[in-house]
């Protein structure tokens, strides 16, 4: 059977947070729909895969409430379902920058639409920044962009702070997996003093989506959050997998290194891999055998 995956977020104001969210948990568990929703006061942001009618039924819900009539989403299939467990939370933040003042509903800066993305990144007076985590941006990126070697979204301001100017860099295009980054991290340059701010409307994924392969700027492959762990131009799968010592997406190089062993390390684990870990990580191993002899596990978990 092939499973719809469905991306989407918006920034808009949500009222009545824990009612909405006893509904969509309701409804999603109705319809078998597995993966995560969150919810806040300041708007909305899921992944979540089951079938076509499923999916369409828990969009088509989400779009009935007070400003979400005009959610979008992005769509992608795979032949099992990439998520083990559904969760629908509430949290102070979409997507946490750390920074409750920044808000995209009161500025955000120029949505690029896909098509139009290369001639902005090619322009030389144009800082391209990569707003995704380290190990994101290891596996793939843009031509030109500028890794800001973050562990999580909420060290972006001080990289900003750090790195860039306003009044030397006035014009920067960012981008991150589906968007979402990206456009509160404009509004946040914004609150900076920076001019032009642009960033890639819907995201890595509606680039290689819409964009063919030969007119690309993407280089490599793109982390997603799910059993596929990286996908490639057109969404299709892409070829790297995860190390279950670290989380770390590896590819097959690293699978080549003396550091490799399946479920238990890699290249950017092993040295601190103490012998307790390691034994830890054997027994996990074992049960995770036998749960893939069962057919209860893919290529993700």
């Amino acid at each position: 059977m092939t499973y719809l995956i469905a991306t989407f977020y918006k920034f808009v104001t949500i009222t009545g947070l824990k009612t909405k969210k006893a509904e969509i948990l309701a409804l999603c568990r109705k319809l078998g729909v597995k993966g995560t929703i969150i919810l806040a006061q300041e708007g909305i942001n899921g992944t979540i895969s089951g079938s076509q009618k499923a999916i369409a039924d828990v969009l088509a819900y989400l779009r009935s409430l007070e400003n979400l009539a005009d959610l979008e989403h992005k769509e992608s299939t795979f032949q099992k379902l990439p998520f083990s467990r559904l969760k629908v939370k509430i949290k102070s933040e979409i997507v946490t920058l750390g920074l409750p003042e920044v808000n995209p509903n009161q500025q955000v800066g120029t949505y690029v639409d896909p098509q139009d993305w290369n001639k902005i990144i090619s322009d030389p007076e144009v800082v391209v920044i990569d707003t995704r985590n380290d190990y994101e941006v290891e596996i793939g990126s843009f031509q030109r962009a500028k890794n800001p070697n973050t562990e999580s979204f909420r060290e972006f301001p001080e990289y900003i702070e750090g790195n860039l100017d306003p009044t030397q860099h006035p014009k920067v295009a960012m981008f991150c997996t589906g968007g979402i980054r990206c456009e509160k991290a404009s509004s946040y340059m914004l609150s900076q003093g920076f001019k032009e701010v642009y960033h890639l409307k819907g995201g890595i994924l509606k680039y290689l989506e819409n964009v063919s392969p030969e007119e690309s700027m993407w280089e490599g492959e793109c982390f997603v959050f799910d059993e596929r762990v990286a996908v490639k131009e057109g969404l299709e799968p892409g070829s790297h997998q995860l190390c279950y010592g670290c989380g770390h997406p590896i590819s097959e190089e690293d699978k080549q290194s003396p550091h490799y062993e399946s479920d238990i390390s890699c290249p950017h684990c092993y040295h601190q891999l103490t012998p307790e870990k390691k034994a830890r990580l054997e027994d996990r191993r074992r049960q995770r055998e036998y749960l893939k002899k069962a057919g209860k596990l893919g290529k993700g978990f």
